[in-house]
């Protein structure tokens, strides 16, 4: 349903049959990220995503996800991709630079490549909150992923 009159208005599309899906997945803070992986999972699966089109790259942690995304978008395979990690506060600076590093590559990378990129790596102040977080933002990935792929795929 059009909300704007006078203009052709592109509606959400939220049917993922048929489109392939890369998910990259820190192994860092793995509880965190596990649970964000199977919100993300059953989500894309409601969506209408075959298991069968879904690849999952692990690695070690936050920083490495986009020089991995990159490769994927790179090879043509992916209609989109989904970088899940979770990226909690310490005591030392480190949590910025992880956490500002790696949102500004993975933004870089689907900039540069055109494939859209769900940023689902959670930045928080406690394990609590990033449990806490998990199973929606997991969700809301592959939600995120499906309909800028559609999108992208009707401009």
């Amino acid at each position: 349903m059009a909300r704007y009159d006078n203009i052709y208005e592109i509606e959400p599309n939220l049917n993922g049959h048929g489109l392939k899906i890369g998910i990259v997945m820190s192994r860092f803070n793995v509880d965190v990220c596990e649970g964000l992986l199977g919100a993300c999972r059953d989500e894309l699966a409601k969506l209408g995503v075959a298991d069968a089109d879904v690849t999952l790259a692990t690695i070690p942690g936050a920083l490495e996800h986009a020089l991995v995304l990159q490769k994927m978008a790179k090879s043509g395979k992916f209609d989109a991709l989904i970088a899940l990690g979770a990226v909690i506060r310490g005591d030392t600076y480190h949590f910025e630079l992880v956490a500002n590093e790696s949102g500004s590559g993975i933004t870089r990378v689907g900039l540069d490549t055109g494939v859209p990129i769900a940023n689902g790596i959670l930045t928080t102040d406690t394990d609590e909150q990033a449990l806490a977080r998990m199973a929606e933002k997991g969700a809301d990935c592959a939600k995120v992923a499906v309909e800028i792929a559609k999108l992208l795929k009707s401009l």
